[in-house]
């Protein structure tokens, strides 16, 4: 079914980055948010507020969280 839908300019070119970042239209960027949103669930959740809290002296998570945290992503993205 088709929907219109108004975004305000800066909205329109984030999603329009986003959704080509993941290599799918903005109408299947949207589907997907929406159906995250009605599942009623988050499907992640935001790790850069707990890297780098603490210092084990055993992990350098710390010092290259962000390159963790892309192949994470990236393994998540492959594996669908």
């Amino acid at each position: 079914m088709r929907t219109q839908v108004a975004l305000e300019a800066e909205q329109h070119a984030l999603v329009k980055q986003k959704a080509a970042s993941l290599g799918i239209t903005m109408a299947e960027y949207i589907r997907r948010l929406v159906d995250q949103d009605l599942a009623g669930g988050r499907t992640g959740a935001d790790v850069s507020a707990i890297i780098g809290i603490g210092c084990s002296g055993g992990s350098d998570i710390a010092a290259e969280g962000q390159a963790a945290v892309s192949e994470a992503v990236a393994a998540l993205r492959d594996a669908r």
